[in-house]
């Protein structure tokens, strides 16, 4: 077998010197070259500021891509959940997110695509906020709520995270650059059966569940609510579920 001939590269040297030679790069080196400096360059382009607490966050994925992804996960959520829009605090819930979405939506540079239902699900204690403002309320954390100030700390809590993006950094963090990259472009397939979990049902992280804390008091405030009213929900909540925050 023939051994392959290697091309070296004669870089210029100053008078009286030799000559320096050097292995020319190969095209696979120049590709790869090539891919680190785009996805170092999309790096930069991403690197986002997170609304009212200023962190700046990894994200490659537009905000607009919030609002998509949130929608599709979303519908097909609700495609398997029993609607509970007639129940007798439904009338309560739409009260508190039509006071939260006003001052939520003045901290994005885009309109975002706000809905909310109620799950009838009494044995759940949760609600939750796709990303793109897409909102539920399952029936089983209306007793833990207890009035409309109790259920302004949990949706002030959950649009925090919309508001935040915690759902597409996730995605950005845990899935690859390559598969987010890939859905920019077009390719919907490696995501589509993920999307709901990684955007929004999976636990959060510790310093993610801070910021939307901190976050959600903020929005409540602004709406209106007195947000001391949270301490005692959180003490609910904790006898309830055991310490565990809506996700």
């Amino acid at each position: 077998m023939r051994a392959r001939a290697r091309r070296f590269h004669a870089y210029p040297a100053a008078a009286g010197e030799r000559a320096v030679y050097r292995k020319a790069p190969t095209r696979r080196g120049r590709r790869w070259r090539a891919a680190g400096m785009a996805l170092a360059l999309a790096g930069l382009a991403s690197c986002v500021s997170t609304p009212i607490t200023g962190r700046q966050a990894f994200n490659l994925l537009p905000i607009e891509d919030d609002m998509e992804l949130g929608a599709q996960a979303y519908a097909d959520t609700l495609a398997e959940a029993k609607l509970a829009d007639d129940h007798p605090d439904a009338p309560m819930v739409r009260r508190v997110v039509a006071r939260l979405i006003p001052v939520a939506q003045r901290h994005l540079p885009v309109e975002f695509d706000w809905e909310v239902h109620v799950i009838d699900d009494p044995q759940t204690v949760n609600a939750w906020c796709m990303p793109g403002g897409k909102m539920a309320v399952y029936t089983g954390i209306l007793p833990v709520t207890r009035d409309e100030t109790g259920l302004a700390v949990v949706m002030g809590h959950e649009i925090g995270h919309a508001i935040a993006r915690h759902g597409t950094e996730r995605m950005t963090q845990q899935v690859g650059a390559q598969l987010v990259l890939d859905y920019i472009a077009g390719d919907y397939s490696e995501l589509a059966s993920e999307a709901a979990q990684l955007l929004v049902f999976l636990p959060w992280g510790r310093s993610q569940e801070l910021e939307a804390d901190h976050i959600g008091l903020m929005l409540m405030a602004d709406a209106g609510y007195d947000p001391r009213e949270a301490v005692g929900f959180w003490q609910r909540m904790a006898a309830a579920s055991g310490g565990a925050p809506p996700e």
